[in-house]
């Protein structure tokens, strides 16, 4: 009688906790998968990238930047078309890795900048 009791309450134990135990994690861990590269507009995309993550110290005078500034499509495009910027960005040695002493850009923002150069670079 006890084994049977224990059998059974073993067995509804597992099936109870193992039904408890639904997840699905793109449901509980919402990630932005999406990374639309598309349509990306130097004004709308590139430009807020570059004031967010950039000008700090490479806007207006660049005091701080070398004297790069990246806080315009003129002053930035020498950097493009040179391929400084997004050799910078990527952190692949081929330019000083930016942001300097942090870690990359997003995954997201590194596609956006680099289909939009590929794409020619407009200034749209």
């Amino acid at each position: 009688m006890i084994k049977n009791t224990l059998f059974i309450f073993s067995l509804v134990s597992i099936v109870y906790l193992s039904s408890c135990y639904y997840d699905k994690a793109d449901m509980i861990y919402t990630q932005n998968l999406a990374c639309d590269t598309t349509a990306v507009k130097y004004t709308t995309i590139v430009a807020p990238i570059l004031t967010k993550n950039c000008n700090f110290c490479h806007g207006g005078t660049a005091a701080n930047g070398a004297g790069i500034v990246l806080d315009n499509y003129a002053s930035a495009k020498v950097y493009i078309s040179n391929g400084r910027l997004l050799n910078s960005i990527l952190h692949n040695g081929k330019a000083s890795a930016m942001p300097k002493g942090g870690g990359k850009l997003d995954a997201c923002s590194i596609n956006k900048i680099t289909n939009w150069i590929n794409k020619g670079a407009i200034n749209n």
